[in-house]
């Protein structure tokens, strides 16, 4: 057995799922968390909500705040249009040294690159130390007080324009009131709640899709 659980599921994934193909990974990494061992990713209910606002953006510079296995960068850069880019960010190296392999076993390394570090350290580092203008959509699915924070932090930064997608998970379960209150009453958003379930069960969860308006 491997040490951890995301070290299982990557073994699992290796294993099972076809190599070079995301859809075959993002499917085998479902069929693990429902089957085997639960874990935190966006999950195939909401994963196809992720799709949905993804594919309606058609973003060329993409942000991820929480990495976690992998799941969620390989599940957008499998849409990503050809010369598009995806930074996901990951505080936790354990996890981080997950998603390195679990990214390049889905072939999708090229696409989407990895930044270890605290997001309030790198959110203001990416005009300067990685070339982004401006992101186009940036999905919020890390720890649940810094969704506010780091929002504020992307436009105090200046990377969001008129028209950038926000997509945050877990706005029911755990909850974030504090995000939900800043986006659906700063005038600054347009707002759509999406219901759906908590990845792999029936406890209610929803996403929320926050449309900036520009400066």
């Amino acid at each position: 057995m491997a040490q951890s659980k995301e070290q299982r599921i990557l073994e699992f994934v290796q294993e099972n799922a076809v190599k070079g193909d995301p859809q075959s990974v993002v499917e085998h990494i479902d069929k693990y968390c429902s089957q085997k061992e639960w874990a935190m990713n966006v999950g195939d209910e909401k994963g196809l909500i992720l799709d949905k606002v993804f594919k309606e953006t058609n973003p060329t510079t993409v942000l991820e705040l929480g990495t976690y296995c992998g799941y969620s960068a390989i599940r957008m850069a499998r849409l990503l249009k050809k010369g598009s880019r995806l930074l996901t960010v990951e505080m936790q190296p354990e996890h981080a040294a997950v998603a390195k392999p679990m990214i390049e076993f889905a072939g999708v390394q090229d696409k989407v690159k990895i930044l270890e570090g605290a997001t309030e350290t790198i959110i203001p580092s990416l005009k300067s130390k990685y070339g982004v203008d401006k992101v186009d959509f940036v999905f919020i699915d890390h720890f649940k007080n810094f969704y506010a924070s780091d929002t504020k932090l992307l436009e105090e930064c200046g990377l969001l324009k008129k028209g950038s997608v926000l997509l945050a998970d877990n706005i029911v379960y755990p909850g974030v009131p504090e995000f939900l209150k800043y986006v659906r009453t700063s005038g600054r958003y347009d707002c759509t709640n999406y219901p759906s379930h908590v990845q792999y069960s029936d406890e209610l969860d929803a996403m929320e899709k926050a449309v900036f308006k520009g400066y």
